[in-house]
């Protein structure tokens, strides 16, 4: 199937690789598509994998996008496939899949959330992230990346994991506007709509990412039966970074347990 091609203005860079079933794969805050570097080598020999650069990221920096907006962008390139989104892009997949199931297969959800319950801790989120965009433009890219990498849910990355390279083809004004719009302040709470999604849903959190992994059984319980959870051993909250090839794996074997989904959850018999 080939993409779609959206308003040049708007549309979302992608690199394509491999030859198979269609997977897309949706990167994190302050990466780029080329992020699933190492994953997407394991999977393009059985599938064609579309790497996106979301919203106010690399080649897309120019892309200004809430979630929802973002969610219907990555729709429009990636057409239907199997979608991967993980923190930043699994919130963008997960506005997806419940605004469009018809062009979501399967969802695979990394390090992801359905939002902030509480409104006061909401509000304090977009207002951390706002003061974040403020600390960017003071700072740059290259100061801002630095700060982010050593953060807490990032010290387990070695430097060649952490792809600080291309995290600084980013933009202040990307980045600014990704904070601002998409930031996990700005999603509004999905969670009693989790048991919309009927389609084979897999959640993955690593084994040492506590609230993460708090978040997914959550969500499992919260959607039913068509969801599974896969827990990622010696790794925190970037587990494909951390860990490509056994996240690769776990990737292989979920799609290997779902491969005739076609129309059924749409229909209601997924």
């Amino acid at each position: 199937m080939p993409l779609p091609s959206p308003s040049p203005s708007t549309a979302l860079y992608v690199d394509i690789v491999g030859k198979g079933t269609r997977l897309v794969l949706v990167h994190g805050f302050t990466q780029t598509g080329r992020s699933w570097d190492a994953v997407a080598e394991r999977l393009a020999p059985r599938h064609e994998v579309v790497l996106v650069d979301g919203p106010g990221h690399g080649r897309s920096a120019h892309v200004a996008a809430d979630l929802g907006e973002g969610a219907a962008l990555i729709g429009q390139v990636g057409g239907r496939a199997s979608y991967v989104g993980y923190s930043m892009g699994g919130r963008f997949c997960l506005h997806l899949a419940l605004a469009s199931p018809q062009l979501v297969d399967a969802l695979v959800l990394v390090g992801a959330t359905a939002g902030i319950d509480d409104a006061g801790e909401r509000e304090q989120r977009r207002a951390d992230d706002r003061r974040l965009a403020e600390r960017l433009t003071a700072q740059g890219v290259p100061a801002f990346v630095d700060e982010w990498l050593a953060g807490p849910l990032f010290a387990r990355l070695g430097p060649a994991a952490a792809g600080r390279a291309a995290r600084l083809e980013n933009t202040v004004e990307g980045l600014s506007s990704s904070l601002r719009l998409a930031g996990t302040g700005e999603q509004t709470p999905l969670w009693d709509r989790l048991v919309e999604l009927r389609m084979p849903v897999l959640l993955v959190a690593g084994a040492e990412d506590a609230k993460f992994l708090a978040l997914a059984r959550r969500m499992q319980a919260c959607i039913g039966g068509n969801a599974e959870l896969a827990v990622i051993e010696g790794a925190g909250h970037a587990v494909h970074l951390e860990r490509p090839d056994q996240f690769a794996d776990v990737i292989e074997a979920f799609l290997a347990r779902h491969p005739h989904t076609s129309r059924d959850h749409i229909e209601g018999r997924g």
